[in-house]
């Protein structure tokens, strides 16, 4: 009898263990559910561009806000978020979260 419940507690394990990891057996058929991921696929980043040179971009939406620094025409940005006509973005290769007006912007 003994013999008899450790093995039906040892079935019932394994069958544990291969639901919890993700492995199928012949036992136990797969039961868990699919990643979070494949159900939600990520959405690809807007990216806008500078359409000219010398474009200051800032701390903040606004020119009130400081000069962080300057880009010129071509360089890429991947949007973030948008106040009035300010773009909140980072730029490929430099800042993160800096903000440019939307006139200096192409594809937002």
């Amino acid at each position: 009898m003994i013999k008899r419940a450790s093995t039906a507690v040892a079935a019932a394990l394994i069958g544990w263990a291969a639901v919890s990891t993700g492995m199928a057996t012949a036992a136990t058929p797969q039961t868990a559910a699919p990643a979070a991921h494949a159900s939600h696929p990520r959405q690809a980043a807007t990216v806008c561009t500078v359409n000219d040179n010398g474009v200051n971009f800032r701390g903040g939406p606004g020119t009130n806000y400081p000069v962080l620094g300057t880009v010129n025409r071509g360089q890429k940005l991947n949007f973030r978020g948008v106040e009035g006509n300010w773009v909140m973005g980072d730029l490929w290769g430099g800042n993160t979260g800096v903000w440019i007006h939307t006139a200096y912007l192409d594809g937002c």
